[in-house]
């Protein structure tokens, strides 16, 4: 159980647990020297923040140990790597305990743990337990060669026990205690050079340290003492068991073959001769592998150009299903969703990061890569918006509504506009999956007003498939926007556009948005103009409209015979043929290229194909293939004849106004369907209007000139005879009679 750090303010440094804000947990079970390595929190953060906390007490104030405490406290603070434990906080406290003290040192670092157990948790094998350990003991003597190079500063104790492993599974050296300046040119020294050497084990130290030969040690290279200490943890890690002493270091058996060589070398009985460990990272051929050069590749991605970064990023799908997957995850996904962040990533890494991320749970997904890909969506780069858009079906189920709403749309919605065509479709496309997670507020007043651009879009399949989009999303439009919307987008439009397949999309959302067409609306203002269409001059078209009269007309017959028989309910009902809209429909085939070749995701549709419309999804089916009639509830007494036609939503557009318009045009509060005539009175279509008037005209049947004669001759007797006897003809019939 985790407790927080309290006590007096007493030590060296003169501060106080209270400003150590930290928990310290449970320790782990090995730690470097006397130290107790302790998971830790930070108290000072909301969330808890993860650290790692250090301890090591003394009873008295004179105890070299902590003396060595001390200046491994100094020096960590003091030395800063990348591959060098990360420094955050120290004190220092005296507790009294009876009539004794104790002096205890806290240091506070980043979250590690010991080297020794993550191998174990991690239980690697073979090749990637082989890549692995390179890519850590590269980490190890790129710190050692700092130290030794760099700083001219002298570790003396490295081992397996002074490396611990961050949670992205990096390799990083601490237990500084012993750390010395090397004092080689001070030829007048005779001492000892490193001050706390009696801290080492007898079993690492190299010959000339165990005989305390300080003249030869400061003869010898700067690395000679931590290239002995790294060939002890090259021998430490690959036989999965702790030094004894120092003659078990002949024995190689377990050492790879291609780190052999420099083994030896590190481990030369004569210090001049000991390996550098900056020429091991530059010679040695066991770094070279596929796990190493990718991350190296990574953490150096700013100083390559666009072309090494494409050809990276393009490989590194495949690459990274060979790599070890605890890594991949923890160490490459970090480091991929920072270049992506940040910009210094191509678009295609954007396809490595979310196959990366498919190997995460969903509550992992949604911490480690949604965080990022939403930052994505405000970049200017039209590549990365593409490419999110694209592969939206694989996130977009772990965005919330929220984020959606007020996040991700409106940097989305920019693509509607966009003059690229392919922009243009995917953004369109990307709908099917964001529509649901937006609220009717977005949807009303920005949503349909860019549809209803779309639908007069110059792309024949951008048009198509923004009809489809309309029947897909209708399920999450309120009621006045389906009434004011629907009927019209498919007829109006849809089933008048010159490009075939637009037709017969207009036709199949028609039937899968049945359900929300009253019977008087479907007699009225949908029959009329699906009928038409099964002239149509595409095939396609005109087997499509069939289906739909068949499905049409089967509810009106429904209606008549509910109403025949007294089950009546009111001409408003909506019945559907297909319940709740069950079925998607798919997308048309695009007619949109790159660079002359038709895009992947969608396969071309020419313009004048007679060919039926295609679905890029297997389980996106048509409705017009199964059409299926549900029971109808009639609610009205009265004849379909006596029914009056229902009002339509007062509308200046054939759309109606929705609120909280695009700002696109200014001082405009329409739908952006303005080209699209009122139907408080719905126009009949030209067809429509010579069937009625052929129904005003009578009936008769055409006569030969010669035959009218004898008809009106007979006439002519017919009426004489009728006023024989009776007097005098009346001067009204005379008259009748001479036109005769």
């Amino acid at each position: 159980m985790l407790r927080f750090l309290k006590g007096v303010v007493g030590g060296a440094s003169g501060t106080g647990l209270k400003d150590l804000p930290y928990n310290i947990g449970d320790p782990y079970p090995s730690a470097w020297g006397s130290w107790t390595h302790h998971r830790g929190t930070s108290a000072k953060d909301d969330d808890g923040s993860p650290v790692s906390i250090f301890s090591f007490s003394a009873s008295n104030a004179q105890d070299a140990h902590l003396a060595a405490a001390r200046n491994g406290v100094k020096r960590l603070r003091t030395v800063r790597h990348p591959n060098i434990l990360s420094f955050l906080h120290s004190t220092e406290v005296e507790s009294v305990e009876g009539s004794s003290s104790r002096i205890t040192i806290y240091i506070v670092t980043e979250p590690v743990m010991p080297l020794s157990e993550k191998i174990k948790e991690l239980g690697l094998e073979g090749t990637q337990r082989d890549e692995y350990y390179a890519w850590g003991l590269n980490q190890i003597a790129k710190a050692v060669s700092f130290l030794n190079n760099d700083c001219k500063l002298v570790h003396g104790n490295v081992c397996l026990a002074s490396v611990v492993v961050t949670p992205t599974l990096d390799w990083k050296l601490h237990a500084f205690d012993v750390l010395s300046e090397f004092d080689g040119n001070n030829g007048n020294a005779t001492g000892p050079m490193l001050q706390f050497e009696w801290l080492i084990g007898s079993q690492y130290k190299p010959i000339e340290l165990a005989k305390s030969d300080w003249v030869a040690i400061r003869k010898s290279p700067p690395w000679a003492i931590d290239s002995w200490g790294l060939g002890c943890l090259i021998y430490e890690l690959f036989t999965g068991t702790k030094l004894g002493k120092t003659e078990e270091l002949r024995n190689t058996a377990s050492i790879p073959k291609s780190l052999l060589q420099d083994y030896q070398r590190l481990l030369s009985s004569m210090p001049s001769r000991r390996m550098n460990t900056a020429k091991l990272l530059e010679n040695s051929e066991y770094f070279q592998n596929k796990l190493v050069d990718t991350i190296h590749f990574m953490e150096i991605l700013t100083l390559k150009d666009s072309v090494e970064k494409d050809t990276f990023f393009r490989k590194l799908p495949n690459l990274a299903e060979q790599l070890p997957r605890q890594i991949v995850l923890k160490k490459l996904l970090p480091l991929l969703a920072s270049a992506l962040e940040f910009g210094s990533a191509a678009a295609p890494a954007l396809t490595a990061l979310l196959k990366m991320g498919s190997w995460l749970s969903a509550e992992e997904f949604s911490v480690k890569v949604l965080p990022t890909i939403v930052k994505l969506f405000s970049s200017n780069d039209r590549a990365i918006r593409v490419s999110l858009l694209q592969h939206i079906d694989q996130f977009g189920d772990s965005l919330s509504a929220q984020v959606v709403d007020e996040q991700v749309y409106s940097h989305v919605a920019t693509g509607f506009s966009d003059t690229s065509a392919l922009l243009r479709e995917l953004t369109l496309k990307s709908m099917l999956v964001l529509a649901p997670k937006l609220s009717q507020r977005t949807i009303s007043g920005s949503l349909l007003k860019y549809l209803s651009k779309l639908q007069v879009d110059e792309e024949p399949a951008i048009r198509t498939n923004t009809t489809i989009l309309l029947g897909n999303i209708a399920i999450y439009l309120n009621e006045g926007t389906r009434k004011r919307v629907l009927i019209n987008a498919f007829t109006v439009r849809a089933l008048r556009d010159t490009f075939p397949p637009a037709r017969g999309a207009g036709v199949m959302a028609l039937c899968a948005t049945s359900s929300y067409y009253d019977v008087t609306e479907i007699a009225t203002r949908i029959l009329p103009n699906v009928v038409v269409l099964t002239i149509d001059p595409d095939s396609d078209v005109r087997s499509k409209s069939f289906q739909a009269v068949e499905q049409f007309m089967q509810i009106v017959k429904q209606y008549h015979e509910k109403t025949n028989v007294g089950d009546t309910t009111a001409a408003s009902t909506r019945i559907s043929s297909i319940p709740e809209n069950a079925s998607l429909l798919g997308w048309a085939m695009s007619s949109l290229t790159i660079k002359g070749k038709p895009l992947e995701q969608a396969p071309l549709a020419p313009a004048n194909s007679g060919s039926p419309l295609s679905s890029t999804t297997s389980n996106a089916s048509s409705v017009m293939d199964s059409p299926s009639i549900a029971a109808v509830q009639i609610n009205s007494s009265t004849e379909l004849a006596d029914q009056p036609v229902p009002e339509s939503p007062p509308s200046t557009d054939g759309w109606g106004e929705i609120e909280n318009g695009i700002q696109e045009e200014q001082g405009s509060d329409k739908d952006g369907w303005d080209d699209i005539e009122s139907f408080e009175e719905p126009k009949p279509s030209p067809a429509l209007v010579n069937i009625q008037a052929a129904q005003k005209r009578p009936v008769s049947q055409p006569v030969s000139q010669h035959k009218a004669q004898e008809n009106q001759e007979i006439k002519r007797d017919g009426i004489e005879a009728l006023f024989q006897g009776r007097g005098a003809i009346p001067r009204e019939i005379e008259g009748i009679l001479s036109w005769l």
